[in-house]
C-alpha cells in the first residue's frame, strides 16, 4: 500500500543537519508497522513526508502505485486516504470548536465523503466508533480530556474514509492508563475499518500491543527492521537493545 524510497530531508540547506538519511519502508494493506527512535532519530519527519506536510530533499513516497508530492499538489483521493493523528490531542483541536464542528470541517473539506441529509446519525455513530458518547457532539475540545480529545482527532480522521492511518507519538501524550485505551482502540478500528498503521513512537514499550512490524531509526536512518515479535525478542543492533532496556527500566520503576 504505503512505499517509501529512499527519503532524505535536510533542515538549514546545503551542509545543514540531516534528518532523514535514505530511510526506505513499506506498509503492507491492514499492517501495522512501528517506526520507533529516540527524539531526534527523523521518525517524525519521515511521518510529515508520507502525509504531505514535509517536502523531501530526494526521495519518493508512493501510495498504492502513485507518487505522491506535498500534500497541496495531492489529489483529493490521495488526501483523504491518508490521514494523520498527532501527538498533542489539545493543540491539534479549535478548543473553542463543539466536535460536532470539528469532526463536520472534514466534511466539507472532503464533501464526497459527507453522509446525504441529515449528519446527526453519521456523527453519532462516528464518535461510537471511538468510544464517546453522543452528547460529546455538543461540547467544546477545549471542555474535554486529553484522553477524549485525541478519540475526536481520531474521529475527525476516520470520518473522510482514510486506508493508512498515520499516528505521530499518539499516547505519549497521556496518562499510561488512557494510552493503553487508545492502543486497544486503534488496533480495533484497524480490524473494523481495515485500516493500515503507521505508528511513530519513541516507546518500545507500547510496540508490543499494536505492531506487525516495526523499524528503528537512530540519527536518520533505519538500523533494523522485521516482524515485531523478532525484533522486540532478539535484536540484532545494540542500539535497539538499548531502546528495550530503557523500557523495562521505566516499567520497573513504575
Amino acid at each position: 500500500m504505503l512505499e517509501v524510497s529512499d527519503l532524505r530531508v535536510t533542515f538549514g540547506g546545503r551542509g545543514g543537519l540531516v534528518a532523514v538519511d535514505g530511510v526506505s519502508l513499506r506498509v503492507a494493506p491492514e499492517e501495522t508497522l512501528a517506526v520507533v527512535g529516540e527524539s531526534g532519530s527523523g521518525k517524525t519527519t519521515v511521518a510529515r513526508c508520507v502525509v504531505g506536510l514535509q517536502r523531501p530533499d530526494s526521495g519518493t513516497v508512493t501510495f498504492e502505485g502513485r507518487t505522491l508530492g506535498p500534500a497541496g499538489r495531492r489529489p483529493p483521493e490521495s488526501q483523504r486516504a491518508i490521514q494523520m493523528v498527532f501527538q498533542d490531542p489539545r493543540s491539534s483541536l479549535n478548543p473553542r470548536m463543539p466536535v460536532s464542528d470539528l469532526i463536520g470541517e472534514a466534511w466539507r473539506t472532503h464533501p464526497v465523503t459527507a453522509p446525504p441529509g441529515d449528519r446527526t446519525e453519521a456523527l453519532h455513530r462516528l464518535l461510537a466508533d471511538v468510544g464517546l458518547d453522543a452528547d460529546v457532539a455538543g461540547r467544546r475540545a477545549g471542555d474535554l480530556s486529553g484522553g477524549q480529545c485525541q478519540r475526536v482527532s481520531i474521529a475527525r480522521a476516520l470520518a473522510v474514509g482514510p486506508r493508512l492511518l498515520v499516528c505521530d507519538e499518539a499516547v505519549s501524550a497521556l496518562d499510561v492508563s488512557v494510552q493503553a485505551q487508545i492502543l486497544r482502540l486503534l488496533v480495533d478500528l484497524r480490524r473494523s475499518h481495515r485500516l493500515a498503521l503507521l505508528f511513530i513512537t519513541h516507546d518500545l514499550g507500547v510496540v508490543h500491543q499494536i505492531a506487525d512490524r516495526v523499524a528503528v531509526m537512530r540519527r536518520g536512518a533505519v538500523v533494523e527492521e522485521g516482524p515485531a515479535g523478532e525484533v522486540l525478542g532478539a535484536p540484532r543492533h545494540e542500539y535497539t537493545q538499548a531502546l528495550l532496556d530503557a523500557a523495562l527500566d521505566i516499567g520497573v520503576e513504575a
